[in-house]
């Protein structure tokens, strides 16, 4: 299926990959006075979605198969050689469009992209260009170090995505010797990993003080268009999580504890039933998944299984884990061509099956949003598209049985539901470390005392080394900086559409199916009116959601 991704769709009408054939179409843009200015966007749109296809088609490429030499080479050639030579050409058209006489008159649906073509106008500087070259040239590295990552556990071969389904069994020995196995696998390239991490702070910090910048976290707030949030909102955030989830998720832990007889609980006691039940396994082959949660989308809207059908026909699709491939998972979207493509790193787990989900939302985003012509309005704030995401895991819950008898379906809508209570103070942990990080805190330490903060009631004791280096293990703080913390404001939205879908399921979708169709055509806080949602991430809109799902696990 990657293969079939890679290729370039017939219809496309130059190779975006060649700067002799890209160079031209700026230079048109140009030296067009743009009279029709509407005309002249919907050019510069299409030159845009041609760049943005050809990128993501080579970083599905790569992500796929991050032991291919070639393929490492397009990517990283379109991220050193097209991009750079791209940026400025940019930054002159959007020079010209926001000096354009008739740009006031523009209809209000292009509000919120003129807004950020501003913003990218006052923060870029020429002298980044190459050093945002050799920070993707990094992140390409960080991919393919994790994507080599492989341990013999088990009598054979296994990626690190493999490993996790172990600390399902329940067999308590065998899930330390897998937790430790994997950790030491992970610390084996720390040093490696840290020089890098060393060496992009050191290049972000740069592309922010050219910008003129104190440091690099207020730049990336800029950078990201985050308008309606400050970084002293994310602190309140992170007081609220501290007050109002830590406490539950501790209390779960220990009720963990108790049923599962242990004393302490342990890092590799978190994903196992804690009754000592078998572990969900709800599938055995990749196409089971697929065809499981293509019945789960039709039930939550026909139409989101017809959108499925289209880009699964299309081969968009690559769930499965194996040896070279990147770990994680997302979702791209081809622009030229208005389809998605889903990646992920399948193992016969439950998380395989939230992970589809999830990555779906996106897919059916994107396709609610594709209608409209300019690539802006296509896009969406983050913030929002994860709630497309989330949603569509709390939409599918009710529908699990699609893989499970009616006990097993019951517990993996307690796993998930635990699993928030666990997520809101690690992505926690992230953004506060992001936070301290940029402004020069000692990294070690300050992680330390994060952990401290949002930690569950797990006991760490002789653990020490993999303890201080576990944020290794997440990606975002190496390839997206400071995209991290959408996850939570978003999973508050996510949290209520699963209970506006309790009070009445078929207007909760219908709302939230138009909110994700608006694309970007409007501001933040509006995409989540739209879709039936607050858009408040205090503590007096989080703490109502955290007792919904305390009460819904009994």
């Amino acid at each position: 299926m990657p293969v079939a991704a890679a290729k370039k769709p017939p219809s496309k009408k130059f190779d975006a990959g060649d700067w002799t054939a890209v160079e031209p179409r700026f230079d048109a843009l140009e030296r067009d006075p743009a009279k029709d200015l509407k005309s002249w966007l919907a050019r510069f749109s299409d030159l845009a979605a041609a760049l943005a296809e050809e990128e993501n088609r080579r970083y599905v490429a790569m992500t796929c198969h991050t032991d291919d030499p070639e393929k490492e080479k397009a990517h990283l050639f379109f991220q050193t050689e097209i991009l750079p030579k791209c940026k400025p050409r940019w930054q002159a058209l959007k020079k010209k469009l926001v000096g354009h006489p008739k740009r006031k008159g523009l209809p209000a649906i292009y509000r919120v992209f003129l807004q950020h073509t501003k913003n990218e106008i006052e923060i870029f500087r020429d002298e980044n260009v190459p050093i945002e070259a050799k920070e993707a040239e990094l992140q390409q590295q960080y991919q393919k170090v994790c994507g080599a990552m492989t341990v013999t556990f088990d009598g054979r071969e296994q990626t690190l995505p493999m490993m996790a389904k172990y600390l399902e069994e329940t067999d308590r020995a065998k899930r330390q010797a897998a937790w430790e196995t994997t950790v030491r696998r992970r610390l084996q390239d720390r040093e490696t990993i840290d020089k890098m991490f060393d060496e992009l702070i050191a290049l972000r910090t740069k592309i922010a003080t050219n910008a003129g910048f104190a440091n690099y976290r207020d730049y990336a707030f800029r950078m990201r268009g985050r308008f309606d949030y400050t970084p002293e909102d994310c602190l309140r955030f992170h007081d609220a999580v501290e007050k109002r989830v830590v406490p539950a998720l501790r209390e779960r832990h220990r009720i963990r504890a108790r049923k599962l007889g242990v004393d302490p609980l342990r890092p590799w006691d978190l994903s196992v039933d804690p009754l000592g039940r078998p572990p969900l396994r709800p599938f055995e082959k990749t196409r089971d998944l697929i065809d499981g949660c293509r019945r789960i989308f039709h039930k939550v809207d026909p139409d989101f299984a017809k959108k499925f059908d289209a880009f699964r026909k299309r081969g968009y699709l690559d769930l499965e884990s194996r040896k070279g491939k990147a770990p994680g998972g997302y979702m791209s979207v081809f622009d030229v061509e208005r389809m998605p493509f889903i990646f992920m790193n399948a193992a016969g787990r439950q998380d395989d099956v939230e992970t589809l989900l999830h990555e779906g939302g996106h897919s059916f985003h994107s396709l609610l949003a594709a209608k409209h012509d300019f690539l802006f309005h296509r896009n969406y704030p983050i913030e929002f598209a994860e709630v497309a995401s989330m949603g569509m895991e709390l939409l599918g819950a009710p529908y699990l049985g699609e893989f499970y008898e009616e006990e097993e379906a019951r517990r993996a809508v307690e796993y998930h539901l635990e699993f928030l209570l666990t997520l809101f103070p690690w992505i926690c942990s992230i953004d506060a470390f992001q936070h301290q990080v940029y402004q020069g805190a000692d990294r070690q330490k300050a992680w330390i005392e994060i952990r401290d903060r949002f930690q569950g009631a797990v006991d760490w004791t002789g653990l020490d080394e993999a303890r201080a280096y576990e944020w290794q293990r997440q990606s975002h703080l190496f390839t997206v900086p400071f995209y991290y913390i959408e996850y939570a404001v978003a999973q508050m939205g996510a949290l209520q559409v699963w209970l506006n879908a309790r009070k009445n399921r078929r207007q909760a979708i219908a709302k939230y199916r138009a909110g994700l169709s608006l694309g970007w055509t409007r501001p933040l806080p509006e995409l989540f009116k739209s879709a039936g949602l607050k858009w408040d991430f205090s503590e007096r809109t989080l703490a109502p959601l955290i007792d919904a799902v305390m009460k819904e696990l009994g």
